[in-house]
């Protein structure tokens, strides 16, 4: 007997996903358990696997498109069954019972941070305009940087990913490079031609990230009384501690983890720090989930490293460096992303030297963290040569006042600058 497959709801906050490649065609045998396809969420592209032994008879959603939550996404049957009967018999929504519909976590959610990388979709131009020369994105080594996905859509297309030029961070190819790419046609004589003073745009379909980011994020910014406190760090003498922890065989730890060693440890003196604003009340957590921000290609998501006080700072790379490439391929769980109780964002290593975060309801703070910077210091009266960082705290004025900002800021700064403190 036939079963429907419906649209499920992956997220506590989707309503509607959209197919970003079948594993499966139309006549193909599917296995319980196999992948049938890849959806993306409004907080990751994530596989889904059939509940059902049988034929892929019928697909609901084609790759590309996007369909509710609850829509007819595929049907799974014996050969030969009668589709339009099925479908015609199909209820618009799936049954509350329906087993493959994962239900929503009750945890809190972490928001992605707002960084606009857009997925192209579509592409519309005021006229037409030759279409010019390709650099090649290459490291220098004949290895080319793109995702798992471009590679397999170019395969798929018949495209040579050697020629494509990638938009992602770094140079990188993404799909949109792919589904976007026009092979490269020199005019007569070997020259370029480009059509003078013609306007030309491209309309991006926003993805599901980001318009979560776009919704959640603007709700924070318009709603939540931000205010912003500043303080600079030296960094001498964390440098030095990280050069005798990396010296260890086995043992490699990034300023990052250190930042965020110094954060849990610095949240369990200041509690009211860690705390949450739900409207009614306010949550001082007695546990201290750190959200770790991390770029991904359609925007920006959260992984939180969970109990992060109470794990050493080997430990916290180890499982911050797992979540991030996880949070890069796509395979990271939505409870993963969800619960956080604090959020560091750090953009140093692109050289922002300072800048600030909006904050990721229901959080009352996010702390942004710029570059570490060699620069003129005074030091018992004389001007030396220093390695700078500047910290700021995003803070809800509705959950954290200035002065219990301000503490929390000098004992993070305390630890960040004399690290045996935070080992103790």
């Amino acid at each position: 007997m036939a079963e429907i497959v419906y649209m499920p709801k992956l997220s506590d906050t989707m309503t509607e996903g959209v197919v970003a490649s079948w594993n499966k065609k139309v006549g193909e045998a599917v296995s319980s358990g196999e992948i049938l396809a890849e959806i993306e969420t409004d907080k990751a592209t994530m596989e889904f696997e059939s509940f059902y032994d049988g034929v892929l008879l019928h697909i609901g959603v084609e790759t590309g498109q996007a369909a509710p939550v609850n829509a007819v996404l595929a049907i799974i049957g014996e050969k030969g069954e009668d589709v339009k009967a099925i479908l015609a018999n199909a209820k618009v929504a799936a049954p509350a019972e329906e087993k493959h519909e994962e239900k929503a976590p009750t945890s809190k959610e972490e928001v992605p941070s707002p960084v606009p990388v857009a997925e192209s979709k579509t592409e519309k131009q005021a006229a037409p305009v030759q279409p010019v020369a390709v650099v090649p994105t290459s490291n220098g080594d004949g290895r080319v940087h793109a995702s798992p996905l471009a590679k397999k859509l170019a395969e798929e297309k018949g495209i040579d990913i050697n020629l494509v030029r990638g938009t992602g961070d770094g140079g990188r190819i993404v799909k949109r490079d792919i589904e976007h790419y026009s092979p490269y046609v020199p005019a007569a004589g070997g020259s370029v031609q480009v059509t003078a003073g013609v306007e030309s745009y491209t309309d991006v379909p926003n993805s599901q990230m980001r318009k979560a980011i776009a919704r959640t994020l603007s709700a924070s910014k318009f709603s939540a009384p931000h205010f912003y406190l500043k303080m600079e760090v030296d960094m001498d003498n964390a440098i030095a501690a990280r050069k005798a922890i990396n010296a260890q065989d086995g043992v490699k730890i990034s300023f990052n983890d250190m930042v965020i060693k110094a954060v849990a440890s610095a949240l369990r003196r200041h509690p009211k720090v860690n705390a949450d604003w739900l409207g009614e009340s306010i949550r001082y957590n007695d546990h201290i989930h750190v959200g770790v921000a991390v770029a991904v290609e359609e925007g920006l998501v959260v992984p939180v490293v969970r109990f992060a006080d109470t794990k050493g700072i080997a430990t916290l790379g180890h499982e911050i460096k797992d979540l991030a490439g996880r949070a890069r391929d796509k395979k990271l769980k939505p409870e993963e992303m969800q619960g956080g109780t604090f959020a560091v964002s750090n953009l140093g290593m692109y050289g922002i030297e300072d800048f600030t975060s909006i904050i990721n309801p229901p959080n009352g703070c996010i702390l942004s963290v710029g570059q570490i910077k060699q620069t003129p210091v005074v030091k018992n009266g004389e001007i030396v040569p220093g390695n700078v960082m500047k910290l700021s705290l995003s803070c809800d004025h509705r959950v954290v006042d200035g002065a219990i900002g301000s503490e929390f800021l000098q004992t993070l700064k305390n630890y960040l600058e004399n690290p045996v403190m935070m080992l103790v």
